[in-house]
């Protein structure tokens, strides 16, 4: 029977939103997916960042690695807005890392969730 299982970011403490201290790559750590290659296991992430500073930021979501262009997303994330949604539940699994970072330390915020899904 299929099982899905809703957990914090791995790179969360609690639950808790992840301040995104970096400015480079590598970014600050949001979430490693389950460890192991099984067809029927993944992680759907689900990433949101607030902008807590007054002017807009850019920010840099590594997906699963740091290879530009084939693993950024890049985004401008508004002033004093949030959240806004960055990541809308894609899937990743195999250990793959998520990290993030932005044009300034510290300004950037990410919370957000995982369903980690298996079919057995």
């Amino acid at each position: 029977m299929p099982t899905i299982n809703k957990e914090k970011l791995s790179g969360s403490t609690d639950g808790k939103n992840i301040k995104i201290a970096q400015t480079a790559t590598p970014g600050t750590l949001i979430h490693t997916a389950k460890a192991g290659l099984v067809a029927d296991e993944f992680d759907e992430v689900w990433i949101w960042v607030t902008n807590t500073d007054g002017a807009a930021r850019k920010l840099t979501i590594e997906w699963g690695g740091t290879a530009a262009p084939d693993d950024l997303i890049e985004m401008t994330i508004p002033p004093e807005s949030g959240p806004v949604l960055v990541v809308p539940g894609w899937i990743l699994q195999n250990g793959n890392v998520v990290r993030a970072f932005g044009a300034s330390a510290n300004l950037l915020v990410a919370t957000g969730f995982v369903n980690r899904m298996s079919a057995s």
